[in-house]
């Protein structure tokens, strides 16, 4: 990748990480408040756990985004993490902290969808 283009990718990263919300602004979303009703209880329990899978969105993110611009630093960036092979510049336009080619992407997404399903495939 030129230098023009790994510095358009560190500028626009270095915004989204400057610009992302601190996750942990999201903590008093997350407070267990005693409710009477059994609908209001069920109720916050639902908005909690929308709480807590946001904040952990959130820190994924900003995770991913401080990893993509130490690859910018060290010369990685726009190779695979796992193949080597170049991200395609569609996918980086798209995803500027992808750290996976399409094709590593998707065999991770597998992997991780339903670890319990390929152990129990394995034993059949």
């Amino acid at each position: 990748m030129r230098l023009p283009e790994l510095e358009n990718f560190r500028r626009i990263l270095s915004k989204l990480l400057n610009t992302s919300e601190q996750p942990l602004r999201k903590r008093d979303e997350i407070a267990i408040e005693a409710a009477p009703d059994e609908l209001d209880r069920v109720q916050n329990a639902a908005a909690r756990e929308l709480a807590i899978h946001q904040i952990e969105s959130d820190a994924l993110r900003l995770q991913n985004l401080k990893s993509a611009l130490d690859r910018i630093r060290d010369g990685t960036y726009g190779r695979c993490l796992r193949c080597g092979t170049e991200i395609g510049k569609k996918r980086l336009a798209a995803i500027p902290w992808a750290g996976h080619c399409v094709a590593c992407q998707s065999i991770i997404d597998e992997e991780q969808k339903e670890p319990g399903a390929r152990e129990l495939a394995a034993q059949v």
